[in-house]
This record gives structure tokens, sequence and C-alpha cells, in this order.
């Protein structure tokens, strides 16, 4: 057991503070603080001494050096049972520190301000915290370090049931959180400045790069129930899923964060009303409208009804009681827009299951060019820019003898946007509002245009036709035609080419080169 007789507290987040503080002075503990937390204790009644009281040395460099002190560190990192730190702790007078209790400067709240300027987001960079929080977790056989506020009520009871003291596992599991704590914290700034430093010409990210994430919540499971499952937001990202609030429903399951985050990236290209449909991170419905919330979700279920059961749909405008009484037709998993009318809430919430998810679109779209993309694979991570590149209508180029329409290069971009949100091979058969059949994850093209015409429920005849990369061979034009297709849109770059192109101009189809390639594994 640990006695906690002496506790340094120092904290930028001060929620719960003040009753912790008293709480430990009521069981006999000395506090020692710094600046605005001594402050905010002591103006609460609580008997506190000052830091620079303590050390006998003042605060300063504007408050840049404050613990960075012996008699501090070596109040913490004593090891109380080697004799000869016993013997120096007692010539220099140093008082054992049982118990840190930090948590840091701001930094991340503070570089969320995009205009935030650099010189601020330095102050930012706490340097004495991390100091004091790896010097207790260090030496957590004899100090407990405390970094999290919603710790203070477990351990002000096991105090109080274990007069004033801590069993050691306590504090070896509050260790592992300080560390996580600090390496986090680090990996935020190392980020921070990695985005804005000069890279070498063909160079992605540096040559160490921390990855720090914290817990959003526990999942209902994993991908199958067998497995657990938890939601970390990546340190230093922001308006993505993690932002998400849920207003009613059940809690989140491993296959719901991740298909909502491919409803959202698919809801995020609409500029017009916008409707998104995911089932098994691939979209069987997406639309556009200029009428209405309704519409455009009454569009999008259309293009494949049967699989929208037990969907994610997303909407990018708030939803109203008309779209509301549509949706509550249907069994979905989840609905994710941006805000919900009353009359809305009081349809959906009808149904006990069903979770309602709030997000700032516009935020979430200016935001994610700068996320990475990260993938785990055994034993490692892969990281990439995310696939957020647009196509410039100036940049195509048209092979074919026929050039495409007004409307048919309006239903090939709406197919194009949709495309790389779908799983390679990716195949989309679109109107110019309207997603109308899915050919996806196939092991060969021709394959995933044989289905994506299988499973559209709405006429192909006239539509056209979206490819994530290019057509090794004509066959998957020649499937197409049999579908009825008139255009299609694909990247190029097949030393096949000329054969894809003459097909289409046998069968009088329009199509377009854009020289980029959308895979998604």
């Amino acid at each position: 057991m640990i006695k906690v007789k002496r506790a340094l507290i120092s904290v930028s987040d001060k929620k719960g503070i003040v009753d912790f503080a008293k709480g430990l002075n009521e069981l006999g503990v000395e506090i020692i603080s710094t600046g605005g937390t001594a402050r905010s204790m002591s103006e609460s009644g609580i008997k506190v001494q000052e830091i620079s009281d303590f050390t006998g040395f003042p605060e300063m460099l504007s408050g840049r050096v404050k613990t960075l002190h012996p008699l501090v560190h070596g109040g913490i990192l004593a090891i109380r049972d080697d004799e000869t730190h016993r013997k120096q702790v007692e010539e220099h007078g140093i008082k054992y520190i049982d118990m840190v209790v930090v948590n840091l400067y701001p930094f991340e709240a503070t570089t969320a301000d995009e205009n935030c300027p650099l010189p601020h987001a330095i102050e930012n960079i706490d340097i004495g915290g991390p100091g004091m929080i790896r010097s207790a977790g260090k030496n957590h056989r004899f100090v407990a370090v405390v970094v999290n506020p919603d710790d203070y009520a477990s351990i002000l009871a096991e105090l109080k049931e274990n007069s004033g003291a801590l069993k050691e596992e306590t504090c070896f599991d509050l260790a592992a959180k300080a560390f996580s704590h600090t390496a986090r914290y680090d990996s935020v700034i190392s980020a921070y400045f990695n985005t804005r430093r000069s890279y070498k010409e063909g160079e992605f990210l540096a040559g160490e790069f921390a990855v720090g994430v914290r817990k959003v919540q526990e999942l209902r499971y994993g991908e199958n129930p067998h497995q657990r499952g938890a939601f970390f937001r990546v340190g230093g990202e922001d308006g993505g899923v993690a932002d998400m609030k849920q207003l009613h429903g059940k809690e989140l399951s491993f296959n719901n964060i991740i298909d909502a985050d491919g409803a959202l990236n698919v809801a995020l290209e609409f500029e017009g009303i916008g409707c998104a449909i995911i089932k098994h991170t691939n979209p069987c419905g997406a639309a556009l409208s200029k009428a209405s919330v309704k519409d455009a979700y009454l569009k999008a279920y259309a293009t494949d009804p049967v699989s929208a059961f037990g969907g994610i749909i997303a909407i990018n405008r708030p939803i109203d009681a008309d779209a509301a009484q549509e949706i509550s037709k249907l069994f979905v998993e989840a609905i994710i827009a941006p805000d919900f009318s009353d009359e809305a809430l009081k349809i959906l919430t009808a149904k006990k299951n069903i979770r309602l998810l709030t997000l700032d679109f516009d935020r979430a779209r200016k935001k994610r060019a700068g996320m990475l993309d990260i993938k785990r694979v055994l034993g490692g991570l892969v990281m990439q820019e995310r696939d957020v590149v647009d196509l410039d209508k100036n940049t195509i180029k048209i092979p074919t003898k026929r050039k495409p329409t007004n409307d048919e290069l309006d239903a090939l971009f709406f197919g194009w946007k949709i495309a790389k949100h779908v799983k390679s091979n990716a195949i989309i058969f679109a109107n110019k509002d309207q997603l109308v059949g899915v050919g996806a994850g196939q092991m060969s093209r021709v394959d995933s245009v044989k289905i994506a015409r299988m499973k559209a429920q709405l006429p192909t005849k006239g539509t056209a036709l979206a490819s994530d990369a290019f057509f090794p061979f004509r066959d998957g034009i020649d499937a197409a035609a049999e579908a009825g297709i008139t255009s299609v849109i694909q990247p190029g770059g097949s030393v096949k080419d000329e054969e894809v192109i003459a097909a289409c101009d046998e069968h009088g189809i329009a199509m377009v080169f854009t020289g980029i390639r959308h895979f998604k594994h």
C-alpha cells in the first residue's frame, strides 16, 4: 500500500479539482500547487502551499520554469526503500511527494483554431507537466500519478477505505494511463509541427511519426459479437465521425462507426441536398434533389430498396418531419444529419433502437482533407493522404468519336464522385442526380459491370458508367453496352486503351478519361 501524505496538484483542466482537493485535505494530505490551480483551491478554502514557497525559488520566465526543480523531482523520484536515496533526501532537505495530480496545457484545443498563431501554439506546449507525470509514472511503486479527472472519485473512495493509502496495482494502472496521456500529448504536438514543416520532394511525413489516440467510447462489440471494440479519436484531428453527437438509440458498434464514416464521406461530396445510404461500407443508394430532403431520400432509397434495409443514412441537410416520416418506414441502423427538427425527432425516436447522430457537415468537409487515412496491417500501419482530389472538368479528355451531352456529363461527374467511395473494383451506373447500380469489390472489372446491371432496380438504359480504374479489356464496355450505358468515365492509361476506345465507338458510347484513379481497398 502507498500512503499518500503529500500531493502536488497542477492542472489546466480544473474540472472536479476543488472537490478532489477538499477530499484530500480531509484525509490530512498536504497539498502543493501552482499558479491558477493554487488560487482556485485557496479561494475555496483549501489549505495549499504555493510551489515557489515549497522550492524557495520563484516562478520565472513567464511561468515556463516553476516545477523544474530538484526539490520537486527529487521528492517524486526518490526510491523510498533505497538507502542511498534516503540519505540524499535527508541531506538535501527533500520532502517526499506521494501523489502527482497533473493534466497538461490545452495544446490540442488551442491549435484546433485554424487562426492560432505559431507563438501562441508554442506557449501551450507543456514542459513541466509531462516531466512530473513521467517522473511519477516511473516511480509508481511509491507515487500515484493522476491525469484524468474522471479518476478522482474512485481514488478518493480507495483512500478513504484504506486510511489514506492506495493499492500498488492502482498506482500501476494510473501510471499506465499517465504514460498514454503524455504519449498522445506529444503525438499531437508532433503532428502539428510535421504538418507545417517543409518535406524533401517525394517525402511523406517524417521518418519518425507518432499517432496518438484518445478513447471516445466503448462499442457494443467489434465486427462480430465475439470481438471487443472501442472507438478512438486520432490526436489533432477533428471534424469527422468522432465529433458526432448521439441524440437517441442503442450504443454504436464497430460496424456502425465504419459505415457511418462511409455514409458521411459520400454525403460530403454533395453541394446540393444529398442523401447517401451505406450497407457494409458500400453505397447502395445516393441521390441529389433540388426539391427537398424527403425527395433526396426517396431517390436514394429507390436505388436498391432491398439493400437499404439495415443500412446507415447520411443526409447533408437538417431532417424535417416529411423526410422523417418516410425514413421511419424503413429499418435503418443510424441516421447522420446536421440536425433534426423537433417534429422529426418525435417521429424517429418512436423507434427505440434507431441511432440519431448529428455532425457539423461544413466543418467535416473543410477538415477532412488534412486528415490521414490510416489502415492497420499485421505488425504495422500504412498511412496516406485522404482521397479528396476534385475532378477538373477542364483537364478531362474525350477520346471517343461521340462527345457526351451536357446531361451525360452531369451523370458522369455524379457517378465519379460515388465511385471513389465503393470498394474496388468499383463500377457505378448513374443518372445525373441518382445512383442506379453498384458493382463492388470484385476481382475482375467485367464482373463488377455485370453485378451493377444485375443489382439495378431502376432502368439502366441511357445511364452513365463510372469506373474507379481503367478497363483492362473491352469486355467491360461490351457488357455496359448490353445494359444500355451511353457514356463512360474512367481514368484511362491501360495498354488496351485503343481497344476500349474502339469498343465505345462501335457501340456509340461517349467516353471521358480523367487521368485520376480511385482505388479503395
